[in-house]
């Protein structure tokens, strides 16, 4: 008889799941919709005052005229790519209507998901509906299957290597065999795999434009000449002054960028600067401005004229802006802090409007409407100053921001140097403390907008004391929130941030150092790191019961996950200890209804069925599940939880129907709510692998454990509990199937490294010897079968007892073995 190891316990404080894996995608069925006309998703105009710079324009149109080719525009940032990649794609609109014409932000992987889902939903990609999901591969599928005609994919900004390296969602520091692992692509191969349409990239790292194109498709894109500059200033300014325009260009290196930066500068001077008057002024303040920026944008040029020219220009647009509307170098100064992409106006709308009502001396009854209206045209005004000198751009939703990196650190290095940096950082920490929400389930939405930002906010910790405070609190949430979206890596970095200047500032027994010690704990827990996950959490424990009491909310909570960690190692016995008590005191001091006390309920039904008690785990699971419907909604993540919890008992109890029914309705909405990626979506489509097994249904039950199984190999690395489990599910998938080489080498491979990982006699290790001697069993290997059944049932007697249902199949196993090696009995 075959004892399996299909055991996966989901969420942090609750339940268990069966089963692991991923793969393709299958979305649920969506009503077909009628595809566009071919378009153009270039959100910028065609600029009249565009130069032609022929040379540079030929080229890319002679590399594009190749099928599938790929071109790689590269230079300094400033220069002038961007530019020439719209007017590129304006024309070729104008000669070629029924060319598609696709443009991604691809700044960062977030930018670039955002990009990829507007562009889905305006050329209407079935599955786009799907929460969360691979944008990467769904789009880069559209675009590969040649039915949509001829297209040019323009990635604009492209300068993060980690999105031609890091495999999509995987966490930093992930063991990983990509070239074993065909689905463990990073974001961009999924992009850069057809050969069906044309794909330009603009990037300021030449290493990253290798990644796209070979050095016959690298096209360095230099500065202007000294013609094409000049005709450029002459366009932007209406001047007699041709020597001193000639001059300008000169001291301007011919930087498009900075060309266009000094003319608006003039432009909204004049008649007040002339162009000779701009000149004296740039060349007087010449060595002050490079030895003022020469720190912070040492590395960003190669020598330092060219960075000389750039940053001066930058410098001078935001003296005069904070001389003539200080309110808007304000309003800059706060949005050089933010992720450079995807600046929501509400959220600078709210702070300027705080300050000026504060400034103005206004409370709540002197803001009525006409108040509100002035603020508001105040705030228009400023978007309009700093839009003008080019400073920021307006995204193509336009009510959000973008800026150049090097736009937010000129201005971050202006404001070190008079002394700013440290009020204006603090402007910024509080106001993503104030804005950015605690993660629950019903924030989700405002947290996602936001999480880019708080990522951001990692690296600026504040000096003062009382900003700190607020600066762990924001890392505390974001941690939380990256760790409901299984974004472990993050939520570890974060709290591990959040915990140590809490500790340091608060102490250990604060109930804050106490939080972010706790969600750290659930970090090392989610990673397989059980040893630390149970020092941290006996910690938080201890100090929660002394200073809070044993009914104190937190400290159930503490007791709660401590427990769900000593059932990730098979302490079941110290599990149901610390939660018979929570459940206890949970219905007394918080009633039935209480988060947790369901919680608690959900935990112990857990233990329960790791115990082999799955009469009593069904009685608490149908409690739980039933209030949490009408607390929470059918479609809440701890509601679906429990419905997977459920769902296992009848696994277990063999109504396989039952469980199938469940877990169908848990795998499709984690799918949609949660992603396709996510930890608790491959726990629910393993599980469902797992009934299927048991109906005998080998190829649908085999498609999924593939998919969990590479998406965990990925996402969680070879040796993590999960993706032993999900082997351990394959490997029982084979053996059914009669492929006992195959089933055999995973088992093995499974079993030692639990032997290391988890230990000789942890009942997971118990469980894939167990399946291995399955296996020896049906290839007649006899002697082998016998040594490791032997092995299990003596440690099973210990570690589960006599009666356990595991106990019991191994001894019903090796008396099998001794059947047919001639002996009777052990």
């Amino acid at each position: 008889m075959l004892t399996m190891s299909c055991v996966k316990f989901g969420d942090r404080n609750s339940g268990y799941q069966v089963g692991v894996n991923e793969g393709v995608i299958n979305f649920p069925a969506e009503q077909l919709e009628p595809r566009p006309e071919p378009l153009s998703t270039v959100p910028f105009p065609h600029d009249p005052d565009f130069v032609s710079r022929n040379a540079l324009l030929d080229q890319i149109f002679e590399k594009a005229s190749v099928p599938g080719s790929r071109i790689a525009l590269v230079g300094l940032g400033g220069v002038g790519k961007t530019q020439l990649a719209i007017e590129y794609a304006h024309r070729l609109r104008q000669q070629s209507a029924e060319t598609w014409v696709f443009w991604i932000h691809a700044s960062n992987k977030a930018r670039c998901e955002e990009s990829l889902c507007d562009l889905a939903d305006r050329v209407k990609i079935p599955g786009r509906q799907v929460h969360n999901i691979n944008i990467f591969q769904l789009v880069g599928n559209w675009l590969q299957d040649g039915k949509i005609g001829r297209w040019v994919l323009v990635l604009d900004n492209v300068d993060d290597d980690e999105l031609f390296r890091r495999p999509v969602a995987t966490n930093k520091g992930d063991q990983i065999n990509i070239q074993s692992n065909i689905s463990a692509q990073p974001p961009m191969r999924y992009l850069l795999g057809s050969t069906t349409g044309t794909i330009i990239v603009t990037s300021r790292d030449r290493r990253v434009a290798l990644e796209v194109a070979n050095h016959a498709n690298l096209i360095e894109v230099q500065p202007m000449n000294d013609a094409e500059a000049l005709i450029l200033l002459q366009k932007k300014l209406d001047t007699p002054e041709h020597e001193h325009l000639t001059q300008l260009a000169q001291e301007l290196e011919y930087m498009p960028l900075a060309i266009v930066q000094a003319a608006s500068y003039i432009t909204h001077r004049s008649p007040l600067c002339s162009v000779s008057q701009y000149l004296q002024k740039i060349r007087k303040s010449d060595r002050e401005a490079v030895r003022v920026l020469n720190e912070e944008a040492g590395l960003l040029y190669r020598d330092w004229e060219a960075k000389n020219s750039i940053l001066l220009t930058w410098q001078i647009s935001f003296d005069y802006i904070r001389r003539r509307r200080p309110s808007a170098t304000d309003l800059l100064s706060l949005m050089s802090f933010f992720d450079r992409q995807g600046i929501s106006e509400d959220i600078l709308q709210v702070q300027q409007n705080q300050q000026r009502s504060e400034k103005d001396g206004l409370n709540d009854s002197d803001t009525d409407s006409e108040s509100r209206n002035n603020l508001d045209a105040d705030f228009e005004e400023n978007i309009t100053i700093l839009r003008d000198f080019s400073l920021i751009a307006v995204g193509k939703d336009n009510i959000s921001f973008t800026m150049h990196r090097l736009v937010q650190l000129t201005i971050r290095t202006w404001l070190k140097t008079h002394d700013q940096l440290e009020h204006w950082k603090e402007q910024f920490i509080e106001k993503l403390y104030s804005e950015f929400p605690t993660a629950q389930y019903k924030n989700w939405e405002k947290c996602r907008s936001l999480f880019p930002h708080v990522k951001g906010a990692v690296s600026q910790r504040p000096e003062s004391q009382f900003y700190i405070q607020q600066w762990t609190e924001l890392l505390y949430r974001g941690a939380w929130y990256a760790q409901e979206l299984g974004y472990i890596t993050e939520s570890r970095e974060m709290a591990s941030r959040s915990r140590k200047f809490r500790l340091k500032y608060l102490g250990e027994e604060s109930e804050e150092a106490l939080a972010s010690t706790g969600i750290l704990a659930e970090a090392y827990r989610f990673e397989g790191r059980w040893e630390e996950a149970e020092h941290l959490e006996v910690q938080v424990m201890e100090v929660s019961k002394a200073k809070l009491g044993v009914d104190h909310p937190s400290t159930l909570t503490s007791m709660a996950n401590l427990a769900v960690t000593y059932r990730n190692q098979g302490q079941w016995e110290e599990a149901e200890h610390l939660e018979v008590q929570v459940m206890e005191i949970s219905k007394t001091k918080l009633g039935v209804d209480h988060p947790v006390m369901l919680t608690s309920m959900a935990n112990l039904a857990s233990t329960y069925w790791s115990q082999g008690r799955w009469e009593e785990a069904e009685h608490l699971e149908v409690q739980v599940m039933e209030t949490r419907k009408t607390k929470l909604g059918v479609d809440h993540p701890d509601m679906l939880t429990s419905m997977g919890n459920l769902a296992a008992t009848y696994w277990s109890q063999g109504r396989f129907e039952e469980a199938e029914q469940l877990q169908v309705q848990v795998m499709e909405t984690r799918k949609t709510k949660l992603c396709a990626d996510h930890p608790h979506t491959l726990a629910s489509m393993a599980n469902l692998a797992s009934t299927y097994r048991d109906q005998g249904r080998w190829e649908e039950a085999e498609h999924l454990e593939v998919q969990v199984m590479e998406t965990r190999k990925t996402k969680l690395g070879v040796d993590h509990p999960d993706m032993l489990t999900s082997m351990s599910n394959l490997a029982a998938t084979y053996w059914s199937q009669g492929r006992f080489e195959e089933a055999e080498q995973l088992q093995v491979q499974v079993m030692e490294t639990r032997k290391t990982k988890l230990g000789a006699d942890h009942p997971h290790t118990l469980a894939s010897m167990a399946n291995l001697a399955s296996t020896y069993r049906n290839q007649g290997r006899w002697e082998e079968a016998e040594h490791l059944d032997v092995q299990v049932m003596e440690m099973r007697k210990i570690k589960l007892g006599a009666d356990h249902p595991d106990t019991l199949t191994s001894m019903a196993n090796l008396a099998f073995t001794l059947k047919f090696t001639g002996r009777n009995g052990f």
